[in-house]
């Protein structure tokens, strides 16, 4: 069996589980431990490391990290949910001292793309497809013919002058009361900004809200096949695993 380890950096816990790389599943149980405060480099490594050691696994075992900013070149521009202490960090490079071995860092939405790309609603996808995540903002991973465009913030499109997670992100939805038809014209209006950006081929959609996609995807009026991700809380760490495991090819 083909193994590697997946962490998953939140900021509230960092979780970790080894994933069997043939069907994606993790081949233990997931282990949690609370982020630490203050959430600098040096105590997030840590506790990561920590989780890891949790697993008494090879050395040998590839090892990802699904990290929640952009990560252009490696480097991390700007956070909001971990330290300040974090920003011009190259964040492999933080987390492979920590563990004494290569770690392979990515974006969270990247990772959870690169999980449903491998094991889910879009695996062997041509053309263009466009994942996104809904939730406290909206993160996206674009996809060429199953190759990754990384570090994408198509959240941050603009529409009508606002940023457009600022007014169609899942958070935005309970802040504002707003009832699902409501909220569907919002995304309706976002989604037609990417189908104009982009021509997509299909849009996946993922998040916490993407359970209940029978209640606002058939309300979208997009010319674009949209469907939900299948992969859900384990998307980040899945993918985060995966590309550990290409990236030591």
């Amino acid at each position: 069996m083909a193994i590697a380890f997946g962490i998953d950096i939140g900021g509230s816990g960092i979780k970790g589980a080894p994933v069997d790389l043939e069907t994606g599943e993790f081949t233990a149980e997931r282990f949690r431990i609370e982020t630490p405060y203050p959430a600098t480099p040096e105590a997030i490594s840590e506790t990561a490391f920590e989780v890891f050691k949790h697993f008494d696994l090879s050395e040998d075992v590839p090892v990802g990290v699904c990290f929640p900013a952009p990560l252009p070149g490696g480097v991390v521009p700007f956070i909001a949910n971990l330290g300040q202490e974090w920003v011009g960090c190259d964040a492999a490079e933080v987390f492979s001292k920590a563990f004494g071995r290569t770690v392979t860092v990515l974006n969270d939405a990247d990772s959870a793309g690169v999980a449903e790309q491998a094991y889910g609603v879009f695996k062997d996808q041509p053309g263009v497809t466009i994942f996104t995540t809904l939730g406290t903002g909206i993160g996206s991973a674009l996809f060429i013919d199953g190759v990754l465009v990384p570090n994408t913030e198509l959240g941050h499109v603009e529409i009508n002058g606002h940023d457009a997670e600022s007014r169609a992100a899942a958070s935005v939805r309970k802040r504002d009361d707003l009832g699902w038809k409501k909220w569907a014209k919002r995304l309706t209006r976002y989604y037609q900004e990417l189908e104009k950006l982009f021509s997509p081929d299909l849009f996946v959609v993922g998040g916490g809200v993407s359970r209940k996609h029978e209640k606002f995807l058939p309300l979208l009026d997009i010319k674009t096949p949209i469907v939900p991700a299948e992969l859900r809380n384990t998307a980040g760490i899945v993918g985060a695993a995966v590309s550990a495991s290409k990236a030591a090819k």
